[in-house]
């Protein structure tokens, strides 16, 4: 079974982690989930507070699940992949300083692998390079990608080559389809 990379850290989203790891099996891909040391994960729910008064600016965190991560960054070996789903969450803030995880997601983006993001998962990206790129993400972090010499595009999904990425876990269903679709088309 082809396999698909998932980097995650402490903070990974629930919504934005699960609906993939569960999905990509369904069509044939084995989600192999890796993070700074192979141990569990705790993983947080994101969301605004409904008719909280005073109203959040922000979305709320709350504790979540927990996911395995099998393997350590310094351990993935990336021809054993043939793509990378990255989540979102607070995770991607912290392990986008992870050397071994930075190089990884270059060899997704340069070597044409499919690599989809979403939420937050951009600022992972950012870090690796994504200059000359379209992407879309959470709104919040438009001048993230802008600074990192990407385009914004301010739409639910946005398809560039071999990236797609999504701006939250509201646009699951179809951010995985374009992602499985590349998956498809490059992978088996």
């Amino acid at each position: 079974m082809p396999k698909i990379l998932m980097p995650v850290g402490d903070a990974a989203e629930v919504n934005d982690t699960f609906y993939a790891y569960f999905r990509l099996p369904e069509d044939g891909f084995e989600v192999v989930v890796a993070g700074p040391e192979a141990r569990f994960y705790h993983m947080v729910l994101h969301e605004p507070p409904p008719d909280s008064n005073p109203p959040w600016d922000c979305t709320q965190e709350r504790p979540g699940y927990h996911i395995e991560a099998t393997l350590a960054f310094r351990d993935v070996r990336v021809e054993e992949y043939v793509g990378m789903f990255v989540t979102g969450g607070r995770a991607p803030e912290y392990i986008r300083c992870d050397e071994n995880l930075l190089g990884i997601t270059r060899y997704f983006l340069e070597n044409n692998k499919p690599v989809a993001s979403v939420c937050t998962g951009m600022q992972l990206l950012t870090a690796a390079g994504v200059k000359g790129r379209r992407v879309t993400c959470a709104p919040k972090f438009a001048s993230d990608v802008e600074n990192a010499g990407a385009t914004y595009v301010n739409q639910p999904v946005v398809v560039d080559g071999n990236l797609v990425s999504g701006q939250t876990w509201h646009v699951n269903t179809e951010l995985l389809k374009e992602f499985i679709g590349l998956l498809k088309k490059t992978a088996c």
